[in-house]
């Protein structure tokens, strides 16, 4: 869509779309509406907003509904804003098909809204656009489609429209596994334009219509496994989309694009515990080495545990020349195993793609985003990525149990067969250790309460002298995340009474300053030290939240991103607030 003639006329536009009642032009599907509005925080993604008519709408009478309103035109965007100051309604510069902005918000929505928008999109985008929108769905959510009739040609070239098919749209949404729930008869204009005729078409997504599910099964229960591999990878890319969706580089193509370095630190990551700490087999080899464990790399780093391979954390000398071509060789090995090997049921197309560089071991090696790109680029489809960021804890343990299962097989792994011994196979696909962290956190707390600051428990204000705890914001229970923005000193009372409940909004917000106090305190000060922990804890969250700016330094945005998370996990897991 062209933004030009909505910038040039955006007055006389605004007060053109204003002059008309919500009600009564989406009179039709008001039946669909009202029930996601009496929902409470219900999620509304409003596309070509315009003068917020529609968003303030959603954002009066819903129950503490969230809206997002996306319009491509700025001068009508702003006066947008202003139509809908004081409401929960956040404005985003966007348009279809890619949607860059609202896709980098890792949510989901109840309903999406698109009133006079789809003639403003060429027929060879209305596919891919459809596509983008189903993916941002909830299970269950709706999409609702307003058709314009009647557009002259002079209008056409000018305000960049094209024709409009209702059959071809519910052709379209059927093979993307959307069910049509309400297709009107064309109607007249509300603005009495005598050429211009309308048609609404409600679509809702039943379940996991993606077909995801059915891939992930696959892969997961009954593709071949000669090895580990398979499901290694398929757990690294679950680690990723639920613990860091900061990590997409970009989305083309209904592909999600994410750091080839990333992948394999993950992959280095998990296998760590499983090869050197507890000796068991990934193969039926009688070699316990694999593809990746080299020389000089993996056999380097016997002295370091899963825990030392992580985002945030740094290397010199020998050792990071080590890190660095191990994550070299698990690159190769990801491309040339897994990558060539899992493939679409009953073809021989890849499901996953990685594009390989060559990086050279240097003396000095900080695991961030910038320099985990450097190995290259992985892709997988969007609709993948989405299931496994909505359903991981689901997920998970279906691939867990089912490594667990493979290992047992495996002829070098004999000595666990016995009942009594065969739960180490899960202790071993253990992923994180919480109190190994917990206590480096705490190590700070004391370092600053002996310094002479005040510290208090960030939920209950109350003074914390030898007694405290240190509390994992978002339970770690339910999203294993040991970042630094995650721990909060806490006293033990409060810490008792959250236990493993997500913190309420309002309670994160009352909150807010003193979350932000420990954060400046505890890793954002000035000193050499301070920087290379402020360096860290940004490289953290900066991947584990959604909708932040890699290079983010801002503990606000940090904030707001941390509300976006608590909402994603309430939403995913249906987790008992607190």
């Amino acid at each position: 869509m062209s933004s030009d003639f909505y910038n040039t006329h955006a007055e006389r536009l605004a007060e053109q779309y204003l002059s008309t009642d919500f009600e009564q032009v989406h009179e039709q599907c008001m039946p669909y509406i009202v029930p996601v509005l009496s929902k409470a925080r219900a999620r509304i993604l409003d596309i070509g907003a315009g003068a917020g008519r529609d968003a303030r709408y959603f954002a009066e009478q819903g129950n503490q509904t969230q809206v997002y309103a996306v319009e491509p035109a700025e001068l009508l965007a702003q006066l947008g804003e202003q139509h809908t100051q004081g409401l929960s309604v956040t404005w985003l510069t966007d348009s279809l098909p890619a949607l860059h902005a609202v896709t980098r918000l890792e949510i989901s929505f109840d309903l999406i809204l698109l009133s006079a928008v789809w003639m403003h999109i060429p027929e060879s985008q209305r596919e891919r656009s459809l596509r983008k929108l189903t993916n941002l769905l909830k299970p269950g959510g709706q999409i609702v489609i307003s058709l314009r009739y009647g557009q002259g040609e002079h209008e056409r070239s000018e305000r960049a429209m094209y024709q409009v098919c209702a059959d071809s749209l519910k052709a379209m949404a059927r093979n993307l596994g959307l069910s049509c729930t309400l297709c009107t008869e064309r109607e007249g204009d509300k603005l009495k334009r005598e050429q211009v005729s309308w048609q609404t078409l409600v679509f809702r997504l039943p379940d996991d219509g993606s077909g995801a599910f059915p891939l992930i099964r696959h892969v997961a229960l009954n593709d071949g496994k000669s090895a580990t591999h398979k499901l290694a990878l398929m757990r690294v890319l679950l680690r990723i989309a639920d613990g860091h969706p900061g990590a997409v580089i970009r989305r083309e193509d209904n592909r999600v694009i994410l750091p080839a370095g990333l992948v394999a630190l993950y992959w280095c990551h998990q296998y760590k515990t499983l090869i050197d700490h507890y000796r068991l087999y990934q193969t039926p080899n009688k070699s316990p080495n694999m593809g990746f464990m080299k020389k000089n790399g993996w056999h380097k780093l016997g002295h370091l545990t899963a825990s030392d391979l992580k985002v945030g954390n740094g290397f010199k000398g020998e050792e990071a020349k080590s890190v660095c071509r191990t994550l070299s060789h698990a690159v190769s090995n990801i491309r040339d195993m897994p990558c060539r090997y899992i493939t679409f049921p009953n073809t021989q197309q890849c499901v996953f793609e990685l594009s390989s560089s060559v990086v050279r071991a240097t003396d000095l090696l900080f695991l961030d985003f910038q320099t985990l790109c450097k190995w290259g680029e992985f892709s997988l489809p969007e609709h993948t990525w989405t299931a496994l960021n909505r359903y991981a804890c689901w997920i998970e343990p279906v691939l867990v149990n089912e490594w667990a299962k493979t290992m047992q097989s495996y002829q070098g792994n004999n000595q666990y067969q016995c009942p009594t011994k065969r739960h180490i196979f899960m202790e071993a696909l253990s992923w994180l250790e919480p109190k190994r962290t917990t206590t480096e956190v705490r190590q700070r707390f004391d370092e600053l309460r002996h310094a002479g600051e005040s510290l208090s428990c960030v939920w209950t204000t109350r003074k914390l002298q030898r007694e405290y705890d240190i509390d994992h914001c978002m339970p770690f229970a339910r999203w294993p995340n040991n970042d630094l923005w995650n721990l909060l000193p806490a006293s033990a009372q409060a810490n008792n009474e959250k236990r493993d409940r997500l913190p309420s909004v309002q309670r994160l917000e009352a909150q807010e300053g003193l979350i932000k106090h420990w954060w400046r305190s505890a890793w954002l000060n000035t000193g050499d030290a301070a920087n290379r922990q402020k360096q860290r804890f940004f490289a953290e969250a900066n991947l584990a939240l959604p909708n932040l700016d890699i290079n983010n330094t801002s503990v606000d945005d940090l904030f707001d991103a941390l509300v976006l998370q608590r909402d994603r996990l309430r939403e995913m897991q249906q987790l008992q607030e607190w």
